[in-house]
C-alpha cells in the first residue's frame, strides 16, 4: 500500500501559481490569460491531490471547461470553484454527505446562492465533500474514505465545509463554496489555515435546505485564502441581491488606519475552555493588535449557559426532521434506513426533549436582540475567541463509525466557540493566525462584530493579513 504523505498541496509553476481569485481575473481581464487556461490548471490540480484529500463528491470538469470557453460575465469571469455538497446545482446530484443519498439523481434546478455565485463568473468544477448534513465538525464518513486535511493529512480537516477547506487550501481552488449552521465555513478554514467569513444573517441568498428553519441558523458563503478575495466576493455578490434590511457591505479595498477597541476570552460556554496552543495563539493575537494601536482587553461576554443545552435541542430537531421527513423535504431519493448513527442519535435526543421544544427555539430566536446589546454591554467593537478549542483532531477521533454517546460530546467540545453567532445571527470571521509546530496544523482565531458589521471586520482582517502574512502550506 503506498504510504500517504504528511502534507499534500497542488501550488506548482502553472498559470495559477500562488495567485488568489482577484489577481486571475484581473490576468483574464486585461486578457494575459485565458479562462480556459485557468479551469484546465484547476482541474489539473484536482486531479493530482484529491485521490489523496477525498474532497470532490462529483466532478464537474468536462463541463467546467466547455463553460470556459463561454462568454461569461461578472467580476470573477473564468475563476474555477465548488459547490458545497448540500446545495442544488442543475445536473449534478446531491448527496448532502450521506449514504442515504448515493442513489440521487442529477438536481433539475439550482439553488439561489448557486445562482448569485456563478452570476459573478465563477465557473463550476463540481461539489466539495462534507459530512452526513452537516450534523457535525469533521469530514469523516461511516462507508466511504475521510477527507483528509492537507498540513496533515493525518487530521482532519474540519467541517461541514471541510472539502472546500482542503480545495482551498491545498491550491486547487482559490475560493470554494460553504455553509455554515454552527460554524462550518469557520471551523474548517480554522483546521486548513485559510480564511473563513460567516456573514449577517441575511446578507447572501441561501440553499433551498434552510428554508424550513425554526431558528434561523445556517447561511451560506464562501472560504478563500485572502482577505480580497472574500471582501470581493460580497461585494460583487450585493450586486446581484443586496438585503435592505442590512447596511451594504460595499467593496473593503485594503486595511484602513483605523483603530478598534477589542475583547477577548479562551472561555466559552458551560464551562469549556481553548487548550494551551489555542490560548498561546489567542494572548499572542491580543499581542499582536495591541502592538497595532489596537485596544485590547480581557471580557467575559455575557452569554448563557443555557445557550449550550438550548443548541444542542435545535441541532437535534434539525436532526429529527431530516431523518424522519427526509422524502418530505427531498424527495424520494432520501433512503432513510441508510443515516448515520449521528444522525440517529440526535433524532433520539429530540424526542426524549421534545418538550423543551417551544422554550428553546424562544430563546435561540431572542439572542438575535441580546447580541445587538452585546458589544455595548462589554464596551469593545469586536471580540475575540479562538475559532476552536483546539487544533484539528486526528481523523477517527471524530469518527462517524463511533457511537452517539461517544461522539457527540467531543464535537460539542471541540466545536464550543462558534455555535453561538448562528443563533444569533451575528457576522464573524476566522483567520490563520496561529500555528501548532509539532503536527504543523493551523490554528484559527475568531473575530465577531455586530450585525451588519462585515465591513468593519474585514478592515481589522487585512490589517491582521498585512501584519502578520498567513503562513503558506507550500514552505
Amino acid at each position: 500500500m503506498t504510504e500517504i504523505p504528511k502534507r499534500v498541496h497542488a501550488f506548482t509553476d502553472d498559470v495559477l501559481g500562488e495567485l488568489d481569485a482577484v489577481a486571475l481575473a484581473e490576468l483574464i481581464r486585461t486578457k494575459q490569460l485565458h479562462p480556459r487556461e485557468v479551469v484546465a490548471a484547476s482541474i489539473e490540480r484536482a486531479k493530482t491531490v484529491n485521490p489523496i484529500l477525498k474532497a470532490v463528491v462529483t466532478d464537474n470538469f468536462e463541463r467546467g471547461l466547455e463553460a470556459a470557453n463561454e462568454d461569461r460575465k461578472g467580476f470573477f469571469n473564468g475563476i474555477p470553484t465548488f459547490i458545497k455538497d448540500m446545495t442544488y446545482v442543475e445536473g449534478i446530484p446531491t448527496r448532502f454527505g450521506s449514504k442515504a443519498f448515493e442513489n440521487a439523481k442529477p438536481a433539475k434546478t439550482t439553488d439561489p446562492i448557486a445562482k448569485q455565485i456563478f452570476a459573478q463568473g465563477f465557473v463550476n468544477l463540481g461539489t466539495s465533500s462534507m459530512p452526513e448534513f452537516g450534523f457535525t465538525c469533521s469530514t469523516e464518513f461511516e462507508h466511504q474514505e475521510d477527507t483528509r486535511n492537507p498540513w496533515n493529512t493525518g487530521h482532519t480537516p474540519g467541517g461541514s465545509s471541510g472539502g472546500a477547506a482542503a480545495l482551498v487550501a491545498a491550491g486547487v481552488v482559490p475560493l470554494a463554496h460553504a455553509a455554515d449552521g454552527g460554524g462550518s465555513t469557520r471551523i474548517p478554514s480554522a483546521c486548513c489555515g485559510v480564511v473563513g467569513l460567516k456573514p449577517t444573517r441575511g446578507r447572501l441568498l441561501r440553499t433551498s435546505m434552510f428554508n424550513t428553519q425554526l431558528v434561523d441558523i445556517a447561511i451560506d458563503g464562501v472560504i478563500t485564502r485572502s482577505v480580497r478575495d472574500t471582501a470581493h466576493f460580497y461585494a460583487e455578490a450585493e450586486k446581484y441581491y443586496k438585503n435592505l434590511k442590512l447596511p451594504p457591505v460595499g467593496l473593503v479595498e485594503g486595511p484602513s488606519k483605523k483603530t478598534y477597541t477589542i475583547g477577548f476570552s479562551g472561555d466559552s460556554v458551560g464551562g469549556m475552555k481553548a487548550d494551551d496552543a489555542s490560548m498561546k495563539a489567542l494572548h499572542e493575537t491580543a499581542e499582536l493588535l495591541e502592538s497595532m494601536g489596537h485596544t485590547v482587553r480581557p471580557v467575559k461576554p455575557p452569554i448563557a449557559d443555557q445557550f449550550l443545552d438550548d443548541f444542542i435541542d435545535l441541532w437535534a430537531l434539525n436532526a429529527f426532521y431530516c431523518h424522519r421527513f427526509g422524502k418530505l423535504m427531498f424527495g424520494p431519493d432520501f433512503e432513510p434506513k441508510k443515516v448515520s448513527k449521528l444522525t440517529k442519535g440526535l433524532s433520539e435526543h429530540h424526542l426524549k426533549n421534545i418538550h423543551r421544544t417551544p422554550f428553546f427555539v424562544h430563546r435561540l430566536n431572542r439572542s438575535y436582540h441580546q447580541h445587538r446589546t452585546m458589544f455595548a454591554e462589554m464596551g469593545v467593537d469586536f471580540f475575540l475567541t479562538p475559532t476552536l478549542a483546539h487544533p484539528a483532531p486526528e481523523l477517527g477521533y471524530m469518527g462517524m463509525n463511533l457511537e452517539f454517546d461517544e461522539l457527540f460530546p467531543r464535537i460539542v467540545k471541540w466545536a464550543c466557540f462558534s455555535p453561538y453567532g448562528n443563533a444569533s445571527g451575528g457576522p464573524s470571521i476566522s483567520l490563520p493566525l496561529g500555528h501548532e509546530e509539532e503536527k504543523g496544523l493551523p490554528i484559527g482565531m475568531l473575530l465577531w462584530a455586530n450585525h451588519g458589521q462585515e465591513n468593519l471586520l474585514l478592515d481589522l482582517a487585512y490589517q491582521l493579513e498585512a501584519a502578520k502574512p498567513w503562513r503558506k502550506i507550500n514552505e
